[in-house]
């Protein structure tokens, strides 16, 4: 579905089936599709007609509510129809049960209410959220979820019969790590799954997020987050795919098209440049991001431009931030000009909670709360979203029109732009869940599950493996202690953006499960040690004392658990509250005293193998410099302790590639994929390099590259480059190879990057087997950011380096792009000349 393409929708199978159509809608309280068999108010109980909905209650199919006519003539229909009070209702949010609204279903009061007039969005709506404190009331509806089904449907037929036009509402929910809402299919974090390198398996988890997000009548979903995480003190680093455009680009484009498919809207998140706020921080700065427009159109842009032109994604969310002294909800260049004008985004902007308020509180470029509505409005913003009543918004708005400060122009196409979402997803002729109770085959089917154990397994990373340590092998154990304060914590990976109540299962857990199956006799032991952070956090993070008793006393037991065992394994790292939003830190290193804890293990004696959980790059140098084996499992989701057990007995071979570099210390900061030439070189008063680059990953088996291919050898600067090679499994273990492939500009009119990732495929080969990888380089892969701010591909050499990360480079070429001013290139012999030593 392109972003321009807006035909009535044809519908896959299982979804004709789950949305009811209007010819039954007349016996739907029969069919038992709403919790009441009747409404607590009922205007007009014939409005459901054959083939169409009487939305208006007037006897007479008007254009809008004609399934026939296309969606643009029933959008011009429709706005011509709405009073100013229902217009600006559209613009607005209304937060679910229990953030804002306190109802779960419909009462007599909201007869008198302020969406008596409609609603825009009602967002996580009994969702089953618990808040980022675990205290949020659990709802009556939320499980099971043919009743959550029911419920939505129950609140939909209120603004269909109890209002005067009949508009229908979106509902909307997060889907970062599946669907927000209880029990639902868990993924991992999305820098897990930017570490799985695997673009059909991403389309897959939006498939299951869209799948799931239709059967309990969730209409939008905000998912993926596409910013490019380029500080790893960021605390949303987590919920970030890469630190690389193209890599994130890629992914984030298969989860648009993977939730879309299920005739479900994805809101792309943040809209623009919101992942380098000043020093990294979150919380309550989000603000002065660190970047030239150069760095904006290469870094940051790309992959929202990738969803929006290629993937054709109809939402999109609008940052708290501000770029060059604007806030980005008030920019009409980035709103307008770039969003729509140069993307051809086509479906509605909602902002990020507060963001508009933050024109005026924050940002102070406007001087009433009302000026940042409207600056907000002229920008481009469609509907505005915070945990506040929805009429504190909206009657300021319609104050704006009443007082000639805001155009009803610019408020119709605001209006139009949101009905135009709703007509594609066919809300004005299927409004209803039509089976419910499909609800309960569908939401964590096994096929769902299965998915989301695949992400866990492909998102691991194998990132040292001295002397082959792993995998473990069970049958010559007789005693296993599992350590640390992420061995066994059942909270650490809960997310509030991802499904909840869930039961996790720990390192521990799985650890036991596989022993217990595969050699009974094993003894596993268990001690915490430490916790997670230490009493004096984040202080500790600028300077820690030394261990008190009770910390001793936690490692000595530690310790002396691990007396006679055969081999250690340390769970160390850190929980979601320790890397989320408002979460960011100014340290990488571990925190508390897991440093210490891991020190006393390793002087046992016994082998200790180190299992990372966390949400961003951690600096375990010591770690890196001693223990002999480590393994990233990042913050996975429900079965991530199954997961992580299958690699270290070697039921699963690990093939996970870093998404983000891991720098030696926050002082190298900057220092990530790709930067420009000599920016990360050597500086003789700095320590040099990365403890493992960008791309980085292990297996239990190794693989051999040659025969690259090139064709052709000279192009024109709109004509397409092939690029194939052969990759071998030269070892004795099945296993996936990430086969990655880097381009380079030799020489150009401005500076470029050093080497981008323009291709990149996970394959599984058998031991002794060769596999053909071909990769496609478009005019669009090879084009640079001129001088005049336009996209070129100039002529010149470009080599091309296939290999196993950033910097395991196993074949080299090139090709010439030629015409224009095509001139040979010659090589630089470049010598530093400015440091005498």
């Amino acid at each position: 579905m392109t972003p321009t393409t807006f035909r009535n929708l044809a519908l896959p199978a299982f979804l004709a089936a789950l949305l009811i159509s209007p010819a039954v809608c007349s016996a739907a309280a029969d069919a038992g599709i709403f919790v009441n068999a009747k409404p607590a108010t009922h205007t007009s109980p014939d409005i459901y007609r054959d083939g169409w909905i009487d939305l208006n209650k007037n006897g007479v199919k008007d254009a809008y509510e004609d399934p026939a006519l296309p969606h643009e003539r029933r959008i011009e229909d429709l706005v011509a129809r709405m009073t100013l009070e229902e217009k600006t209702a559209q613009m607005v949010t209304w937060y679910g049960y229990p953030r804002v609204a306190k109802d779960e279903l419909p009462t007599p009061a909201w007869d008198t209410a302020f969406w008596k007039d409609g609603i825009g969005n009602i967002d996580e709506h009994m969702n089953g959220n618990t808040g980022w404190t675990n205290s949020n009331p659990t709802p009556k509806h939320a499980l099971p979820w043919s009743l959550h089904a029911r419920a939505i449907n129950e609140v939909q037929r209120w603004f269909i019969e109890n209002t005067r036009l009949g508009i229908p509402v979106d509902f909307t929910n997060e889907g970062i790590r599946g669907l927000l809402h209880s029990n639902a299919t868990a993924f991992p974090h999305e820098i897990s799954v930017g570490a799985t390198w695997n673009t059909s398996l991403v389309r897959e988890m939006g498939r299951v997020v869209g799948r799931e997000a239709r059967a309990l009548g969730y209409t939008n979903v905000y998912s993926p987050v596409l910013d490019v995480a380029r500080d790893p003190r960021w605390g949303r680093i987590v919920e970030s795919f890469s630190e690389d455009p193209f890599l994130t680009g890629e992914l984030g484009l298969q989860q648009v098209l993977g939730i879309q498919e299920q005739n479900v809207v994805s809101t792309l998140k943040h809209f623009a440049i919101y992942s380098i706020p000043k020093g990294g921080r979150d919380g309550h700065a989000r603000t002065d991001p660190q970047a030239t427009w150069r760095e904006v159109q290469t870094i940051f842009m790309p992959p929202f431009k990738r969803a929006i032109k290629d993937g054709g994604a109809l939402g999109v969310m609008s940052s708290y931030n501000d770029y060059d002294g604007i806030p980005v909800q008030a920019s009409k260049r980035f709103l307008t000009e770039i969003l729509r004008g140069e993307y051809g985004f086509r479906g509605y902007v909602v902002s990020d909670s507060g963001a508009v308020e933050f024109i005026h509180g924050k940002h102070r470029t406007a001087v009433t709360p009302a000026d940042a509505i409207r600056q907000s409005v002229e920008a481009g913003l469609n509907i505005r979203t915070n945990f506040t009543p929805p009429e504190a918004y909206a009657e300021p708005l319609r104050q704006l029109v009443r007082d000639g400060r805001l155009s009803m122009e610019t408020i119709d196409s605001r209006v139009r732009d949101i009905l135009r979402v709703k007509y594609w997803l066919g809300l004005f002729d299927r409004p209803y869940v039509a089976a419910p109770d499909a609800a309960e085959k569908i939401v964590r089917a096994p096929a769902h599950m299965a998915v989301a154990r695949q992400a866990e397994r492909e998102g691991i990373v194998l990132l040292k493996n001295e002397n082959n340590v792993l995998p473990l092998d069970a049958k010559k154990l007789k005693r296993v202690l599992v350590a640390g304060p992420l061995a066994d914590d059942k909270h650490g990976w809960w997310s509030r953006y991802g499904a909840q109540l869930l039961d996790f299962v720990t390192p521990l857990d799985g650890i036991r499960a596989k022993l217990s199956n595969a050699n009974p006799a094993v003894e596993v032991r268990h001690a915490k040690g430490v916790d997670v952070k230490d009493k004096n956090f984040p202080e500790s993070d600028v300077y820690k004392d030394a261990p008190d008793a009770e910390v001793r006393a936690g490692i000595d037991a530690a310790v002396a658990a691990a007396k006679d065992v055969d081999i250690i394994i340390a769970a160390l790292g850190e929980t979601d509250d320790l890397c989320r939003e408002s979460a960011s830190r100014i340290s990488l290193n571990l925190p508390g005293y897991q440093e210490e804890l891991i020190k006393a293990l390793h002087a046992t004696g016994k082998p200790v193998i180190l299992v990372l959980s966390n949400g961003r790059p951690l600096s375990v140098n010591w770690a890196a410099k001693h223990i002999p084996a480590i393994v990233e499992m990042w913050l996975p989701g429900e079965e991530g302790g199954g997961a992580i057990a299958d690699v270290l007995f070697g039921d699963y071979n690990p093939a996970g590639r870093l998404p983000v570099t891991f720098p030696k210390s926050a002082g190298q900061i900057q220092m990530n994929f790709p930067a420009h030439p000599g920016s990360q070189d050597r500086d003789y008063g700095q320590v040099s390099g990365v403890l493992w680059p960008f791309g980085h990953g292990l297996s239990y088996t190794t693989f051999t590259y040659s025969n690259l291919k090139i064709t052709p050898a000279e192009q024109g600067p709109q004509g397409r480059v092939e690029v194939s090679c052969e990759v071998t499994n030269s070892g004795s273990r099945a296993g996936d190879e990430v086969v990655q492939l880097y381009v380079r500009d030799d020489y150009s009119s401005v500076v470029t990057f050093e080497k981008v990732l323009r291709g990149f495929e996970r394959v599984n080969l058998a031991p002794g087997e060769t596999k053909t990888v071909h990769f496609t380089l478009k005019p669009e892969h090879l084009a640079l950011y001129d001088k005049l701010h336009q996209w070129t591909v100039e002529s010149g050499h470009f080599t091309v380096m296939v290999g196993a990360s950033s910097e395991d480079i196993r074949l080299r070429g090139g090709f010439d792009i030629i015409g224009g001013a095509f001139a040979r290139e010659k090589p630089a012999d470049v010598k530093e000349s400015v440091d005498p030593r």
